[in-house]
């Protein structure tokens, strides 16, 4: 087995976020475009589910690739947007926005939603396929929180400086990395596919 592991994202940033929290497993971790795919490879996430376009992403490029690949589709969740914005939470308000454009549209469209009514949860699902597009084993994390009334903290990337952990008094661009990692979805979800990936590379 390749002691090389691609994860199906050109966020060098997610990669090393992966790398980090699985320090302990040796395996050289590899984005998109570190083995020479670039955007324009970017597979359409057509699906309808968290789970469904992780394991579509993971099975084309561990197919193209010949690669054990990691998947993850993640996502915010607001209970009084109905769910929204869910599978579309990395193009809410429209493709061309900046992440923080994306989450002050979001607060736009909050900003007569009382305290007690902001809950949300982030959640990911990640898939591992093996070289052939096999789906080897999935995990699924979530993370429960409220929308602030404004941006705080300076840590993270996305939605994270206006998602309040009500237990910590935080939002999650304001905690430790390490205690992000183990609170965060991506971190819980991660979490419990490593003995799959610790099995596969002994």
């Amino acid at each position: 087995m390749s002691k090389k592991l691609l994860v199906a994202t050109h966020n060098q940033g997610k990669v090393a976020e992966f790398a980090e929290m699985l320090a302990d497993l040796q395996v050289e971790w590899l984005s998109l475009a570190d083995i020479g795919l670039g955007q324009e490879t970017a597979v359409a996430e057509t699906e309808l589910t968290f789970v469904g376009n992780a394991i579509l992403k993971a099975r084309v490029y561990a197919q193209q690739t010949g690669l054990l690949t990691l998947a993850d589709d993640s996502g915010l969740e607001v209970d009084a947007l109905d769910g929204a914005p869910g599978i579309y939470t990395a193009r809410y308000g429209g493709s061309e926005l900046t992440h923080v454009e994306r989450y002050q549209f979001l607060l736009q469209n909050m900003h007569d939603i009382p305290w007690e009514k902001r809950t949300a949860r982030f959640r990911c699902v990640i898939v591992l396929a093996n070289p052939v597009g096999k789906i080897l084993t999935t995990a699924a994390g979530s993370c429960e929180g409220m929308i602030a009334l404004e941006p705080a903290g300076n840590g993270g990337f996305g939605y994270d400086p206006i998602f309040y952990l009500p237990g910590r008094e935080q939002t999650m661009a304001q905690v430790d990395t390490a205690v992000k990692h183990q609170i965060s979805h991506r971190g819980q979800a991660l979490y419990a596919l490593a003995p799959k990936l610790k099995d596969l590379f002994a």
